[in-house]
């Protein structure tokens, strides 16, 4: 390990097995695939997250852009200022929290609100150390657990949408099922792929037609309000779950290529970056985590004192690739029943089943576990506040009356 004397950040040695230096073009590509498998494989979780709690299509599209945006520019200043191939990417989980909730007391404006919400809250976090060590006393097990019951419900819609579709979403799963055996890394960018031929034929047959003009990107700003229900049932599990399952696995992805990524700097830049997209529709962005390993790993550099130009590169292609908000937003509108949510769906198999794993990983915590999945997944709202958020305080509740009754013992 040696540390760089411009920025004091520590970063791994070169790999003594790769004594010739690469092309420049080879982390510059890395960033690129990073970019693409990260923005095809989940924008549709995205916008049907932010179609959930009231955005029209136009504010849709502008939440769309302005996520780009917002990560992409994280991503340059973060990989370029201290040299290590740090990616940042929108809340996948998050979006699957906003679908899960649903509309909120206040409409859309409310949940810009619970937007800007969730960008204090990490800026606290960089700020108040006693914030972090908060979140930390969360057994995994039940954080892990609530984002499983969200997601549920999403992972179903490929298995509904055989009854309703069949034509449109068999050639969708069958698609992503060949390249999960034969390229995992692009089954869901690939099963998109099959989706937009699905549409593109769809639309030859039916005649349909888009306006020219709604296929520009632009952004649409929104005045926040802030009411009770969407503070407390969407604001804090937005925040918990992009903690949780984004920020604190991409941590440690990092760490586990050498890169010791720091803690405050990366919080600091997400959280104004959450902030400067929240009033045009932009959830939350975070430090990516599986796609975190396309930028990071010797494939995109065999120097890995070089890999920051993936991630420089990474931030690049998606600011890019927010030009094509408008597109995807007017793809989604005009395709066919279940076709894009079973995109949306197959996208979120592997994070339900690592949530679902680590949910359950410890017998002892299983039964509070189980609680909270069971409430998290019943979408049931009570006092305008959503099913996420009672089914932490269910399962802690459950947890906290089974620990006492050992300690009794």
């Amino acid at each position: 390990m040696t540390e760089d004397s411009s920025t004091g950040a520590t970063v791994p040695d070169p790999s003594p097995a790769q004594p010739e230096t690469a092309p420049l073009s080879r982390p510059i590509v890395a960033g690129i695939v990073t970019s693409l498998v990260g923005v095809t494989s989940s924008f549709a979780v995205v916008l049907t997250g932010l179609d959930a709690v009231g955005a029209s299509r136009a504010q849709a599209a502008s939440g769309l852009l302005v996520l780009c945006l917002t990560m992409g520019a994280s991503a340059i200043l973060l990989a370029w200022r201290y040299r290590m191939p740090i990616t940042v990417a929108w809340s996948t989980p998050g979006a699957a929290v906003l679908a899960a909730t649903g509309a909120v007391e206040g409409g859309w404006p409310a949940a810009v609100g619970a937007f800007l919400v969730t960008a204090g809250l990490i800026l606290l976090t960089a700020l108040w150390p006693q914030l972090g060590r908060l979140i930390a006393r969360i057994p995994p097990s039940i954080a892990q657990a609530m984002l499983a019951g969200v997601l549920l419900p999403l992972c179903l819609a490929p298995v509904s949408g055989l009854v309703l579709n069949p034509w449109g979403v068999v050639p969708v799963l069958v698609t992503w099922l060949v390249f999960v055996r034969l390229a995992p890394r692009w089954a869901v960018p690939l099963a998109f792929v099959a989706a937009s031929v699905v549409v593109a034929v769809d639309v030859a047959v039916t005649g349909a037609t888009i306006d020219p003009a709604l296929l520009v990107p632009r952004l649409e700003f929104t005045a926040p309000t802030l009411t009770f229900g969407a503070v407390v049932g969407l604001a804090l599990p937005l925040f918990l779950v992009t903690m949780a399952s984004q920020n604190v696995p991409g941590i440690a992805i990092m760490r586990s290529f050498g890169y010791q990524v720091p803690w405050r700097p990366a919080m600091l830049v997400t959280g104004v970056g959450t902030a400067l997209g929240a009033t045009a529709g932009g959830h939350a962005i975070n430090l990516a985590a599986i796609s975190a390993a396309l930028a990071a790993a010797p494939d995109a550099d065999p120097d890995p004192k070089r890999r920051w130009v993936a991630g420089v590169s990474t931030g690049a292609s998606g600011i890019v690739l927010g030009g094509l908000s408008a597109a995807l937003v007017a793809l989604v509108v005009v395709a066919p029943e279940a076709v894009i949510p079973a995109v949306a769906g197959i996208a979120l198999f592997g994070a339900f089943g690592s949530a679902v794993q680590q949910a359950i990983d410890d017998p002892g915590e299983r039964l509070p576990a189980v609680v909270t999945f069971l409430v998290a997944a019943s979408g049931v709202a009570i006092a305008g506040v959503s099913a996420a958020f009672w089914a932490l305080v269910a399962g802690l509740v459950v947890r906290e009356v089974l620990h006492f009754g050992r300690r009794s013992r």
